[in-house]
């Protein structure tokens, strides 16, 4: 590293490394939403630190686990509900709209990269999306705004108003297999980047954490922006621990 790059600014180097990429992967874990006022899961006062998630095999082989679980979610609702955009994930969506990301790999459920106005078909959601519900029978979508309905009635979480299966909300469990087809898409999209930049991760969660390494083993540059450091910073070109909306909201100016 020459002595310049040793007196420049991480935020400004940053930006240095994103206009002279041409493929980047932006990959975002909790801390990106955070500033939506979404509470992420491992930091003290985090959701885990009140309540243990509920294992897949739990959810499925108990109607009162199922019934816990909606009442967790109902509960969680109007936060997520007023959560917006915040200038992280407006960052992020004007790169994709200049052509600059590629792809966004995300283990959030929040569906705030889709409400940033970045298209569904650049997304992959490796741990899926509480904003629906799917059937794990026949896979039919439902609304939650109607399994409350029906909760709300009963006290039971409802079953699948098509084929009686159990309804979950589109989203990955522990001890729930990783959706195959978004773990494929990710790989690839990781294998053609130029750029990794990890974002409000913590990289402890696996498979989902190897991909930052996978990029730099494959030659692509490796930034990781979080607050807290992680396991990989030690193989990361550049490592910034500031605030994401400060970091990334200078690349709104960007012309491509």
């Amino acid at each position: 590293m020459g002595l310049m790059e040793d007196l420049e600014p991480p935020a400004g180097r940053l930006l240095r490394m994103v206009r002279e990429a041409e493929r980047i992967v932006v990959f975002t874990g909790a801390g990106i939403s955070t500033e939506s006022g979404i509470p992420d899961f491992r930091s003290p006062g985090g959701m885990w630190t009140k309540a243990m998630p509920i294992d897949f095999q739990d959810y499925v082989s108990s109607a009162e686990m199922r019934a816990e679980a909606w009442r967790r979610k109902f509960a969680m609702e109007p936060t997520f509900r007023a959560a917006r955009p915040n200038d992280g994930h407006k960052a992020v969506a004007h790169l994709v709209r200049i052509g600059k990301v590629r792809h966004v790999i995300t283990q959030n459920i929040d569906n705030l990269h889709q409400a940033s106005g970045i298209p569904a078909d650049r997304i992959i959601e490796l741990h899926g999306n509480a904003s629906y519900a799917r059937c794990l029978a026949c896979g039919l979508r439902h609304e939650i705004d109607d399994i409350r309905a029906a909760f709300e009635e009963t006290g039971a979480a409802p079953d699948c108003r098509s084929c009686g299966g159990i309804v979950k909300t589109a989203t990955i469990s522990f001890g729930q297999a990783m959706p195959e087809e978004e773990m494929l898409r990710a790989e690839a999209a990781t294998l053609d980047c130029d750029l990794f930049i990890a974002i409000g991760t913590s990289l402890v969660v696996y498979p989902a954490a190897g991909f930052p390494l996978m990029a730099k083993r494959n030659g692509a540059g490796l930034v990781i922006v979080n607050r807290d450091p992680t396991d990989l910073d030690c193989h990361a070109d550049l490592v910034v621990s500031d605030e994401i909306g400060t970091v990334l909201g200078p690349m709104i100016a960007l012309n491509g």
